[in-house]
């Protein structure tokens, strides 16, 4: 069995990417970076395997299509 997909935070993914915040959200709304997923009503994170996916090459990360990924 796979291990699950992990959700990390923001600083996880600053600290991760060397982004800044502002580049980071830049980057989303330009669809060159992993989106955020609500996690709550006030929170929210990334697929632990996007952003690793997105480092590895950061040029051509596309997104991945999530729908059979539960």
């Amino acid at each position: 069995m796979p291990e699950p997909d992990r959700i990390i935070r923001l600083k996880t993914v600053l600290s991760r990417t060397g982004l800044s915040r502002s580049t980071i959200y830049r980057k989303i709304a330009e669809g060159t970076f992993p989106p955020q997923i609500q996690i709550s009503i006030h929170g929210a994170g990334w697929h632990e395997s996007a952003i690793s996916r997105w480092i590895v090459n950061p040029a051509s990360w596309r997104p991945q299509d999530q729908g059979d990924k539960l």
